[in-house]
């Protein structure tokens, strides 16, 4: 095991925190050693509010897996969300020096690199810049432009761009738990490495991330992620209806929400009372599920309404053959696959976190909450623009044949020369 590669996803959501530890088998599926969770109360859609707080949570959930895996852990990959984070679409080109030669890596690299020095609103700080189509001297839709030949090389880009504020809030609540970031990843693009197949991102898919605090929308098409979206309502959103419209109290609200409330009202039975317990000796309160799952719906079409126009404005509604995956905690309301394909016209599935997993102890692992953990342990094996890794392989093949000298064979080849003038001396029975 320390020979192997170790990677550990941190999720800091809204109403949990969890640590997932894992590693590749032989199959190259992903291996769970270890989880720890921990409650979040100083997270609140998805930004750090309360640092100490957090701070414990973090400590809690890293102790847990750390214990269960027997991995000591210092380096975590950790998830960014929240209302603050922006997408948008830049244009790069380079001029390159000759048309003759072919294009490099060094060359795609150099365009994506100048992307981070855009002009971007004061306080933000981008987090990803993810190459679309390229254009070689105006020639359009290429996809990979490495090993042709031109002098203008041009693409489009998506940007990422997050609060300064909310990134060193999560930098500071890390290495305050003793850990270091070896990297920060959008939620969602975590959550779309677990939960989607290549054949769904190829054809076309819309995730939606429904999570405590916030809901994430990634849109795929050919293998590259099209269009990114954070809706500032999740799962807490609908307790909080819950509560209020009930007048119950919040862990109540949880726990109706979670075992009788349904995504469609028509399907609650009328007939269907259950009792909760009254306050301090108060007579018991008798809730009907059909009003319970009236409160849910109105909020959920909300939330997929709010969903739908973002694959609206994307651009991508009729090229989406994967049709949407729910993924996250609030994916697991009952009947809401049927509301979203309802409302939307499209295909959807529940997006379980099993599609890199292998076998493991922890089976609780392949529910959609943990999907963004595991994506994020996902993350650190693998890129979240598949060109990356044939880049990555074509610049380790180019090294392997690429004979380095190092200062050892430096001086043995100095020594070796020396020796050789020493025997044609000796030979030549020159004297000095």
């Amino acid at each position: 095991m320390e020979h192997e590669k170790i990677v550990v996803g941190l999720d800091i959501g809204t109403t949990k925190i969890c640590a997932i530890v894992g590693r590749k088998n032989a199959y190259g599926k992903l291996e769970v050693l270890g989880m720890g969770k921990a409650e979040s109360e100083g997270v609140i859609k998805g930004i750090v509010t309360n640092i100490d707080k957090t701070v414990f949570a973090i400590e809690k959930a890293i102790k847990e897996a750390s214990d269960m895996s027997g991995i000591d852990i210092g380096i975590v990959n950790v998830g960014i969300a929240g209302q603050h984070i922006r997408s948008s679409i830049h244009h790069g080109s380079i001029t390159r020096n000759s048309k003759d030669d072919e294009i490099s890596i060094e060359d795609v690299n150099r365009l994506t690199e100048d992307m981070y020095r855009i002009v971007i609103p004061p306080g933000s700080e981008i987090i990803h810049v993810m190459p679309q189509d390229y254009m070689v001297d105006y020639e359009e839709g290429i996809k990979d432009p490495v090993g042709m030949s031109g002098v203008k090389l041009e693409a489009d880009f998506h940007i990422i761009t997050a609060q300064t504020s909310a990134i060193n809030n999560i930098n500071k609540c890390v290495r305050r738990g003793g850990l270091e970031i070896e990297d920060l990843i959008l939620e969602p693009l975590a959550s779309s490495l677990a939960v989607l197949s290549e054949e769904e991102k190829e054809a076309g898919v819309c995730l939606i991330d429904i999570g405590g605090g916030t809901t994430d929308v990634a849109i795929f098409y050919d293998n590259i992620i099209r269009h990114t979206a954070v809706i500032p309502f999740g799962g807490n959103i609908l307790t909080t209806d819950i509560q209020h419209g009930l007048m119950v109290m919040a862990k109540q609200a949880e726990q109706l929400k979670t075992r009788f409330g349904k995504a469609i009202a028509e399907e609650a039975s009328p007939n269907e009372i259950v009792s909760i317990p009254g306050i301090r000796n108060r007579t018991a309160k008798e809730i009907s599920v059909k009003n319970l799952s009236n409160i849910i719906q109105a909020r959920m079409e909300e939330i997929i309404e709010m969903a739908h126009t973002e694959i609206l404005a994307s651009g991508f509604e009729n090229r989406l053959a994967g049709g949407i995956v729910i993924t996250g905690g609030g994916s697991q309301l009952s009947c809401l696959k049927q509301l979203v394909e309802y409302m939307t016209g499209m295909d959807a599935r529940i997006g379980y976190p099993n599609e890199h997993l292998g076998k493991s102890k922890m089976e609780v692992v392949k529910s959609p909450m943990y999907a963004t953990a595991v994506g994020l342990v996902l993350s650190g094996f693998r890129s979240l623009d598949e060109r990356e890794e044939r880049y990555k392989e074509a610049r380790t093949v180019k090294v392997g044949k690429t004979k380095k000298v190092t200062s050892s064979d430096f001086f043995t080849n100095i020594l070796n020369k020396t020796k050789g003038l020493l025997i044609d001396d000796l030979d030549g029975k020159n004297e000095y």
